[in-house]
């Protein structure tokens, strides 16, 4: 396997053997000006793989008023035509998704397999924007009264902003800025500073794929970057994924400043097994979605609820769960890789320990797991609790690690009683052979997106990613497209706007 070199496309600085990570601005990579830079570690080794700048305010300024430009001139071009951009992009990402895959892995830890499923993935929402034309359509009713009829049609909003965590570097963005651009906006891209070299390569292909200058802009950073560009005049809509902390401190200061905004927050994804459900399957699916990717996953099954359980089920999940191998990306054995940094461990490993003091049963201990090969890596074993209890620290928190909590209930209905009362509602899912019960479970619980004998339901492309309660704040089609309604006579066009879809406009015109 030939390995993808992330410095071809870095800065060396005069005097300086440290290699800086470029912005992307206006179709072009270009060198910061800014003294603020991070490392960017391979969690695995600790080695330095390239230093991120910290953007200036002039930088994103440029990036801004290279979107604002681009978009005077992208809004009027046909819809068809831009979705002809994005069936040259998705093939693009096809042919490189191996090359994207290793830049992944690399800076993020996942295996290389689980590499190449979050950029397929993403390709997978890149393929739903070559479908814009059919998206783009509004709606017509004729008479609706006498001698009036309605049309609604769909229009881009301007600049869009997009913010994305560390754990999907190439599927998150390609969430948002192939939908956003598709319905005739512009977007500027600030990715994880832990993993910006995926987003760079994402935009390299963008921009080989013949896109006009300035669709497109990539701005690295921390929190401060990110602030700056929430509050910009020009930033019309923002979207973001990421902790509950962060989704709502960006929610607040976005909607403060009279943006739209998507907040994709936190997760306490619960599985619940019924008495009946198949149990070799059900095993299988518990450890491979709790510490698939090690555990950071914001719908990976953290907590299995199980309805009248026996301790057989326990003793097979530790003893398979046992059986995984946390290792380095380059190994094809590894089952996930390590955590994305040393705080991510260290928080981890402090939530295992305060759940041992507040007398969770520790059925398998993957606290002091060592890596042979790599002694330095952000490694966490995999961690079984049995008998957990939802005023237990190791709950009532998300994890982002490779651990699983077993809570034992002697009903369908307290367990999703149980389930209910947990603040978040991002994923869930129950394993049973009865229709009745799944059928219960579906209609009763509090979550956005229900599984039914499958671990983790994620939605394709062409249906809405949503989580409900502390999982998700704001507007679904906060950064997509406006539309504006008209109700036309022969003398007057009224423009409104319609709820939770366009911008707040109301005009009138005598022909």
């Amino acid at each position: 396997m030939s390995y993808y070199k992330p410095y071809e496309r870095s800065f060396v600085i005069a005097n300086s053997n440290k290699k800086f990570l470029p912005l992307f601005i206006d179709a072009e990579f270009v060198s910061s000006s800014s003294s603020q830079t991070k490392e960017v570690l391979d969690p695995s080794t600790q080695d330095v793989l390239t230093y991120v700048p910290y953007s200036s305010f002039q930088e994103m300024d440029r990036a801004v008023e290279s979107a604002q430009q681009a978009f005077k001139n992208w809004r009027d071009v046909p819809v068809p035509e831009r979705a002809r951009f994005f069936f040259k992009y998705q093939q693009a990402l096809k042919d490189q998704q191996e090359e994207i895959a290793q830049i992944l892995s690399q800076e993020n830890g996942k295996t290389f397999e689980d590499a190449k499923g979050d950029v397929w993935r993403g390709i997978e929402v890149v393929e739903q924007a070559c479908h814009a034309p059919a998206l783009m359509m509004g709606e017509s009713v004729e008479n609706v009264s006498r001698g009036i009829d309605i049309h609604s049609i769909l229009q881009p909003l301007g600049v869009c902003l997009g913010i994305t965590p560390f754990n999907f570097p190439a599927m998150i963005p390609l969430w948002m800025f192939p939908l956003s651009i598709v319905c005739g906006n512009t977007f500027i891209l600030k990715p994880s500073e832990k993993t910006p070299q995926t987003a760079n390569k994402l935009a390299e292909i963008f921009q080989s794929c013949g896109f006009p200058k300035g669709l497109l802009n990539v701005i690295h950073g921390g929190v401060d970057q990110a602030n700056y560009l929430i509050e910009h005049k020009d930033i019309k809509a923002i979207s973001f994924v990421g902790s509950f902390e962060g989704a709502k401190a960006v929610y607040r200061r976005g909607t403060s400043a009279l943006k739209r905004v998507q907040a994709f927050s936190g997760a306490k994804n619960h599985m619940l097994i019924m008495k009946d459900a198949p149990k070799k399957e059900v095993i299988k699916s518990l450890v491979s979605s709790s510490c698939g990717a090690a555990g950071q996953r914001c719908m990976a099954i953290s907590v299995g609820v199980f309805v009248d359980c026996k301790q057989d089920w326990i003793d097979e999940i530790a003893k398979s769960m046992s059986s995984l191998k946390p290792c380095s990306w380059k190994n094809k054995e590894a089952d996930f890789g390590p955590l994305i940094s040393k705080s991510s461990r260290q928080r981890v490993l402090s939530l295992i320990e305060k759940a041992k003091q507040e007398g969770a049963k520790l059925c398998l201990d993957g606290s002091h797991f060592k890596s042979k090969l790599y002694p330095k890596g952000n490694f966490v074993g995999p961690t079984l609790f049995d008998e957990v209890k939802a005023d237990m620290s190791v709950y009532k928190e998300e994890i982002f690690g490779p651990v699983l909590l077993c809570v034992r209930v002697k009903t369908l209905e307290e367990a999703v009683s149980f389930i209910n009362q947990n603040p978040y509602g991002n994923g869930t899912s129950i394993f049973t052979r009865s229709g009745e019960s799944a059928r219960y479970f579906q209609h009763h619980i509090e979550v956005g997106q229900v599984g039914i004998n499958l671990p983790i339901p994620v939605p394709l492309p062409f249906f809405s990613f949503t989580g409900w309660k502390k999982s998700f704040f704001g507007d679904l089609h906060a950064y997509g497209k406006q539309a504006i309604r008209f109700y036309t006579e022969t003398k007057t066009i009224i423009s409104r706007w319609k709820s939770a879809e366009t911008k707040v406009n109301m005009t009138i015109k005598m022909k």
